[in-house]
């Protein structure tokens, strides 16, 4: 295992080709991982399809990445499970890095146990923090038995130690615009008589977010106090008039009412807004998991005895229908005041 050398992380880029939050968010952790096994290298995996590339290495080399390893292929424009586990597993395999870091997005969750299994190693899922333990092992730790428990797990044996880490739950770097990480191009052979699915169009149906909640500053989230998907309409004004999105909870998506895009909680999204508006929603622990490090909880709830309210920052005993939209026209009011004062 002693030729297995340095932390890499594997790039994720949006629908605009620009480098996501958790990608940053990782990169600041494998430099923490790296100061604490002596400076080992930090390297970013950037797998992309497309030839102006120039934003997403510069903003790489930034967020403080040693070196960026490139993969430029055609084919790889659009995320495909099949390719994008061959070029990863076939990067690791020339290269031979000691750690694995992988956002625990919808893409990140796919391809990376794949990745393991291709590379009979081991996967931590859904990790919220990252160590190094005294034997100078990666200690990847996430939520277990509902959240009840928390577990760190070793990968003693197999190499890469690779893991998958909610986004939000780890800070991002401040950027440096004098580090100059150096671009390393990595060859690899990719089948595309492999893909087995195609992405024929994007509609943006259930899009109701303007921005995805995993990246807003403010949420606004409601459970099965909201009643129905109609319900939500008082909660996306609200989101609208401060410039947040709208999350909801396990109940809510499993009755219809939402988006499982929109989930937040152990099996859906981990948040870390500014601030977290809790409406209707009692605060079962599997929710909790998913929203607890927010900066600000405001919880709303005609339940005063609600689990919600032990973990909120304030909290407001009352009927969601009533408060919500009294809140949203002070919103405004206060919003109108301030343009004609100008």
């Amino acid at each position: 295992m002693s030729e297995h050398k340095g932390i890499w992380v594997i790039a994720e880029t949006d629908s605009n080709n620009k480098i996501i939050g958790v990608t940053l968010e990782l990169i600041n952790a494998a430099k923490e991982l790296s100061s604490q096994l002596g400076g080992e290298e930090v390297g970013t995996l950037l797998m992309t399809g497309n030839e102006n590339i120039e934003d997403s290495i510069r903003t790489i080399s930034e967020a403080g990445s040693d070196k960026i390893y490139l993969i430029k292929d055609a084919s790889l424009g659009q995320y495909s499970t099949e390719l994008y586990t061959d070029a990863v597993s076939q990067a690791i395999e020339q290269k031979k890095p000691s750690i694995i870091l992988v956002g625990a997005t919808t893409t990140g969750r796919d391809f990376a146990p794949r990745v393991a299994a291709r590379l009979r190693t081991g996967l931590t899922a859904d990790c919220t923090s990252l160590n190094i333990n005294e034997q100078g092992l990666f200690a990847a730790t996430r939520p277990t038995f509902g959240g009840n428990l928390m577990a760190t797990i070793l990968c003693k044996v197999t190499r890469p130690q690779m893991a998958t880490i909610r986004p939000k739950v780890l800070p991002k770097p401040e950027m440096n615009s004098t580090n100059n990480a150096e671009v390393e191009q990595i060859n690899v052979n990719l089948d595309i008589s492999r893909i087995k699915t195609k992405l024929l169009e994007c509609t943006g149906v259930c899009q109701n977010n303007v921005q995805k909640i995993e990246e807003a500053d403010i949420i606004i989230a409601g459970g099965r106090g909201m009643k129905s998907a109609e319900g939500f309409k008082i909660l996306e004004d609200l989101a609208r008039s401060l410039g947040g999105a709208v999350g909801a909870s396990r109940a809510c998506v499993d009755a219809g009412w939402r988006s499982h895009s929109d989930q937040v909680g152990q099996t859906g999204k981990t948040v870390c807004p500014k601030v977290y508006i809790a409406c209707g929603i009692s605060g079962a622990i599997q929710h909790l998991a998913g929203m607890s490090s927010s900066d600000i909880i405001i919880a709303i709830n005609k339940d005063s005895e609600a689990p919600i309210f032990g973990v909120a920052t304030y909290g407001i005993v009352g009927d969601v229908f009533e408060i919500v939209p009294a809140i949203t026209e002070a919103i405004k009011a206060e919003q109108l005041t301030t343009v004609c004062s100008f």
